[in-house]
């Protein structure tokens, strides 16, 4: 029994000391290999420096991602600055009764119902809360974009919230957010998730490189936009076929920026040339999207720089920014390594890293993971590729709509711009008076100024994009309706009687701010034209001249409006008066 005793004491030594041999060697290998690793790297360095292997994308979904949270950033900062005073409780369009309206006819919370309007705003009670919930939406929305931007990197969690959040804003959104940028960005953001390992949150996922799929459906995006584009003028205003549109577009496009007013001036050959250009970038060089790389980068390069020429020349919301963001997937690794800083430990530095080990032969191995992975990215191709159907046929067609979704998700739009071009700039000029009766030729009737339409022919056009003014947008379509197609403006004649601080939030200039408000409101409609430069009104300031055209919407009072606003299913504000000290 001792002998055995011992016997299994020695063994137990025996297989300590063989244990710590094994460990030392395994540390010893680990050694070698870190630096035979490094070894590698210095010889790679001192042959020159690191460069980049062309066809891989980890750069270029770095660079996405960081661009779209950027995008999203400027989205949510719009929603959480406007939101409560165009669609909150006392908004000029509440999405409480909106949802109550599309709840009733579906009657009830349904599925139907969801698929209707998609938003989280169900799920809660909007009537009492909605104001804070739309707040929370947006400040949700900031967070996590603002996240994407620092980190460069996110999971299919995050991207997701994104495309939710934004969704529940857009789907009570109505007329505020009625415009083709708004479906372009949650296709973006739905797109972009797929660039995205599931969980992981690292910029440089090594066991997830960036979808080729996705990458292909990127281009096939920005394909769409620009032929969509192309063909709607096409087809469209007589003046892009005979090469006239650029004589009126800087002048009546919906929100004009400084540079507006001096590209309005050029001589009409370079107008012309413009519009060539137009149909050039639009019709013709998105089929470069196709071709091989130096094609491919050249058509994108172009796609880019046309959006940074609109973008100088307007403020068009933050469309044009969005809209280069899939023209960056034609430009891999190698084209966009400048970008990135090669120290050790950066993300060039991990990238060059990876395409080492994969020319070595050292890439991972594969593994269930990534098998299911490419399962679902040939399906998420087949999705798109499925639901490009209606937008193809509708591209095809003689009667092409634009800025159309054929799913209640969005997830594959068509899109277009400017089919048609106003010849003439007409505005509505909002008028107050406190006056006892709005028809005394003596009443004296003060303007009020919003924050970027053309008002005061003295104040220069602003420059805000990518930032968005969404009442200063829907006005400019106002001008070519009537008051009676947009009861949203009614609305908001009767909340700038009671001075409504939720809505004169929205306005640049309040005449009857710190006073009483008025007793009437009344809408005029002028013609506003560009001054020439060098001629006297611009010597004196103007950057606009304006002709009255004529009444807009006749005056009213909170006691003439009462009925209106009940038939509207508005409620009726209480006047405040300003509260005067005693003496």
């Amino acid at each position: 029994m001792a002998n055995v005793g011992g016997g299994s004491h020695i063994g137990g030594d025996g297989l300590r000391k063989r244990g710590g041999r094994e460990a030392s060697d395994k540390n010893k290998s680990h050694t070698e290999k870190d630096d035979r690793e490094i070894d590698s790297m210095r010889s790679y360095e001192m042959s020159g420096p690191m460069k980049l292997e062309k066809g891989t994308y980890w750069l270029t979904r770095i660079v996405i991602l960081r661009y779209l949270g950027f995008i999203y950033c400027v989205a949510f900062l719009v929603a959480l600055n406007q939101n409560r005073s165009l669609l909150g409780i006392n908004g000029l369009l509440p999405a409480h009764k909106y949802l109550n309206k599309i709840g009733t006819s579906y009657g009830g919370i349904n599925l139907e119902t969801f698929m209707a309007a998609p938003t989280l705003l169900w799920l809660f009670d909007y009537e009492k809360y909605l104001d804070n919930l739309l707040d929370c939406i947006a400040y949700g929305g900031l967070a996590l974009s603002g996240f994407l931007i620092i980190n460069g990197g996110a999971n299919w969690i995050v991207m997701l919230t994104l495309w939710v959040l934004y969704h529940s804003l857009v789907n009570v959104g109505q007329r505020w957010y009625s415009f083709g940028w708004e479906s372009q960005l949650l296709e973006t953001g739905f797109l972009a998730t797929f660039l995205c390992p599931i969980l992981t949150m690292s910029a440089v996922p090594r066991g997830t490189p960036t979808s080729s799929i996705v990458i292909y459906g990127f281009r096939w995006f920005i394909f769409r936009i620009m032929l969509g584009a192309g063909l709607i003028k096409i087809r469209g205003d007589q003046c892009w076929r005979d090469l006239t549109c650029m004589n009126y577009h800087y002048e009546t496009q919906p929100v004009p920026n400084p540079m507006s007013y001096y590209m309005h001036q050029s001589p009409e050959v370079f107008h012309k040339f413009e519009t060539l250009s137009n149909h050039f970038i639009e019709l013709i060089a998105p089929f470069m999207l196709f071709m091989p790389r130096p094609f491919r980068m050249i058509g994108g390069g172009l796609q880019i720089l046309f959006q940074v020429v609109l973008i100088i020349s307007g403020n068009l919301s933050f469309l044009n920014w969005l809209t280069i963001l899939p023209s960056l997937a034609c430009f891999d690794d190698a084209s966009i390594a400048w970008m990135f800083s090669g120290q050790q430990g950066s993300v060039f530095h991990k990238v060059w890293k990876i395409q080492h080990d994969e020319k070595d032969g050292k890439s991972p191995d594969l593994n269930v993971g990534n098998y299911i992975r490419r399962v679902f990215n040939i399906s998420l191709g087949v999705l798109i590729a499925y639901l490009s159907i209606p937008v193809v046929q509708n591209l095809l067609s003689s009667r092409q709509a634009m800025n159309t979704s054929f799913d209640p998700f969005r997830l594959v739009n068509t899109y277009g711009a400017f089919g048609s071009v106003t010849k003439e700039r007409t505005e509505v000029i909002f008028q107050g008076t406190d006056s006892l009766s709005p028809y005394d030729n003596k009443a004296k009737w003060e303007e009020y100024e919003f924050k970027c339409k053309p008002g005061r022919i003295t104040r220069w056009p602003c420059l805000i994009s990518p930032y968005h003014y969404r009442l200063d947008w829907l006005m400019w379509f106002a001008a070519f309706q009537s008051y009676q197609h947009n009861p949203w403006l009614f609305h908001l004649g009767v909340k700038l009687l009671a001075n409504d601080g939720n809505i004169t939030s929205l306005i640049e200039h309040n005449p009857f701010e710190g006073r009483d408000p008025p007793r009437f409101i009344r809408a005029e409609h002028y013609r506003y034209r560009f001054t020439k430069i060098g001629s006297n009104d611009a010597s004196e300031g103007h950057w606009w001249k304006r002709t009255h055209i004529g009444n807009y919407m006749p005056p009213i009072s909170l006691e003439t409006a009462a009925d209106v606003m009940r038939k509207l299913d508005y409620d009726i504000p209480k006047k405040t008066r300003r509260k005067r000290k005693s003496i």
